[in-house]
């Protein structure tokens, strides 16, 4: 059975019982298992009804919800090509991408993202609201597998997050898929072994996205409550209300709800804030191997008086983990969060790997690294230690773009432009992006992610940190945020202590407009336009190096 038929068991099995549900205001709204086969069902049936040939391109656009689902599982099923696109990405953007696979239907969430479509394309596609698929009324619906996608046929067309450019259409089979599907449900079948019933999961990540897409997928597959925030303002409390088991994150949101809880604290003061400074000092000192006598005791205290209140009022009271993927997640983040014995699994991944290469372990997480290889996949270091990795779930290419295709697969392998190191338990971490290399005038190399994480966290109001230097004696960094210059030269300061005269950080400018999608300083999943950073804060840039100082 392909992956698709497998989840259509699922959902059939799952029969009255609700198997996912969008939170609005506080309030859930939610479909069964036979509820949400209908709806699929009626989506394949309007598909029909459009005449589409197997293998077009349909463009999916709009914001996480159960009808996305059902469009998304029925454009599949039909054999055709699903091509998922960022909701609050610029509609110029969104056109490039579109333009280049030349999708014969565009199905959009709701009017003012087929109007910004429009406004940007004149001879674009027919596009269709999710109001007239599902409006749409006729006798024919089944659950006959016309067109379903056998393993070698593409099912989906992912875009890159464009970094340093034109992003590219990732091509991904059924194959990739279903391989991926097998994976992370037996990852979670160890997390979960404890537990009778559904399991409960939250969702905020854009389903567009590889690695919330195959979360969906998974939860589908193994019949799970999935509960979707529609509201980013109430990420909190829908995170409370839908208590989950686990649920997907990226790093930004984690060290975030870290800085929250220690703001917090500090605000309310007294014993229980004092409670909780010990207890974090006596934790990263054990965590070091420097424990000092008491600090059990603290430790002690804080694990049956604060800790409990902190994770009841962030997270609720079923959690078992937080997976975290999409970039490599601070390591003193990972180790507040087990502080408070809430483990963190790290993934890792690219759009072009079906978002995953490595998971770590449920039983045993390292923090700071991102877990062994998935079983049946092969990864070592190449040149410059690029991680290099292949297997089943490897992509088969890009869309129509052939050199680049040749450029990253090679003799099977696909070179993944991250920069990493294994243990000898096979545990991988990532260093940083080859591309993302600082070479200064000495040639000294230098991966500038591991001493961003350093300032970021020694500056709590900060929220980004981006350090240039190519070609340049010295290092020098951007940061964004309400700080001062006080704050930056005491981190600096603290920073450098601990680094070789070459990574020490000489110089900074404070951009106080943190660096986003909306500003185009950030991609759609929230990583650093590095090349155009350095292009917008050309001038800042070159002061810092001229005027050898910082302010």
């Amino acid at each position: 059975m392909t992956f698709l038929e497998n989840i259509f068991d699922s959902l059939e099995r799952a029969g009255d019982r609700t198997v996912l549900q969008e939170l609005r205001d506080g309030k859930a709204s939610g479909v069964s298992g036979r509820e949400l086969l209908r709806e699929i069902y009626g989506a394949r049936v309007f598909l029909r009804s459009l005449d589409l040939k197997a293998g077009e391109r349909c463009a999916l656009l709009a914001p996480n919800s159960i009808r996305w689902t059902a469009v998304d599982l029925a454009i599949m099923a039909e054999g055709l090509i699903l091509v998922p696109l960022y909701a609050r990405q610029d509609p110029s953007e969104l056109v490039a991408m579109m333009k280049d696979c030349s999708p014969s239907a565009i199905f959009c969430g709701e009017s003012t993202l087929r109007d910004g479509i429009a406004k940007n394309w004149a001879d674009a596609p027919k596009q269709y609201l999710f109001d007239d698929i599902f409006a749409y009324q006729s006798q024919e619906a089944s659950a006959a597998n016309r067109g379903v996608p056998s393993e070698a046929e593409p099912v989906t067309i992912i875009y890159t997050s464009g970094t340093s450019g034109e992003s590219k259409g990732v091509v991904l089979n059924a194959g990739n898929i279903g391989y991926m599907l097998q994976c992370t449900s037996g990852r979670l079948d160890i997390l979960m072994k404890s537990k009778e019933g559904q399991d409960r999961v939250f969702h905020y990540l854009p389903f567009c996205f590889a690695g919330s897409w195959i979360m969906l997928l998974t939860c589908l597959l193994r019949g799970s409550l999935l509960t979707l925030n529609t509201d980013l303002t109430k990420l909190a409390g829908d995170m409370r209300t839908a208590a989950p088991d686990y649920f997907l994150n990226v790093p930004q949101l984690l060290e975030r709800m870290r800085k929250g809880v220690d703001e917090q604290l500090w605000k309310t003061g007294g014993l229980v804030q004092t409670i909780y400074s010990r207890a974090k000092s006596a934790w990263m000192r054990k965590q070091e191997g420097q424990a000092k006598s008491g600090d059990a005791v603290w430790l002690a205290i804080a694990r049956a008086l604060v800790f409990p209140v902190i994770r009841k009022k962030m997270l609720g009271e079923n959690l078992k983990a937080l997976i975290c993927g999409s970039a490599p997640l601070n390591v003193d983040t990972q180790l507040f969060f087990m502080m408070l014995e809430i483990p963190v699994l790290q993934v890792y991944g690219l759009t072009e790997t079906t978002a995953i290469c490595t998971m770590d372990d449920p039983r045993r997480p390292v923090p700071g690294r991102v877990g062994p290889a998935i079983p049946g996949v092969e990864m070592k270091l190449g040149e410059n230690d690029e991680i290099v990795v292949r297997g089943p779930n490897i992509f088969p290419g890009y869309w129509k773009r052939p050199q680049e295709t040749a450029s990253v697969l090679r003799e099977e392998w696909f070179h993944t432009g991250d920069q990493g190191e294994v243990d000898a338990e096979e545990n991988w971490r990532i260093v940083g992006r080859i591309k993302n290399l600082i070479i200064l005038g000495s040639g000294h190399n230098i991966a500038p992610e591991p001493i961003e994480d350093k300032i970021l966290a020694a500056v709590p109001r900060a929220q980004q940190a981006v350090l240039a230097g190519n070609g340049r004696s010295y290092l020098s960094v951007i940061v964004t945020g309400t700080v001062t210059a006080d704050d930056v030269q005491r981190a600096l300061d603290a920073v450098n202590a601990g680094l070789p005269h070459y990574k020490q950080v000489r110089a900074f400018y404070i951009h106080p407009e943190p660096f986003s999608v909306e500003n185009g300083l950030l991609t759609a999943n929230g990583k650093l336009k590095r090349d155009l950073i350095s292009q917008r804060l050309w001038a800042e840039i070159e002061g810092l190096y001229a005027l050898r100082k910082s302010w």
